[in-house]
């Protein structure tokens, strides 16, 4: 029983982990075009504070659940 805990919480956090990987890069891409914009567009704007929240988010539960990432 322990071990399955054990290995939901493993699949878990690596779901978490790749969801703030994606989330970084949606967020760089945005702010990349958003630099290179001339007018930027409200919804440009919106989408990338979002995007921004989400991560920032996603981050303080990784942290939360102390959860590492290992760099290989």
């Amino acid at each position: 029983m322990f071990r399955r805990k054990r290995i939901k919480k493993k699949e878990c956090d690596q779901q978490l982990l790749d969801q703030i990987q994606r989330l970084k890069q949606e967020w760089e891409s945005l702010e990349r075009i958003m630099e290179h914009s001339i007018d930027a567009s409200d919804k440009g704007i919106m989408d990338l504070h979002l995007v921004e929240a989400k991560y920032f988010y996603l981050l303080k539960e990784a942290r939360k659940r102390e959860i590492r990432a290992m760099n290989q």
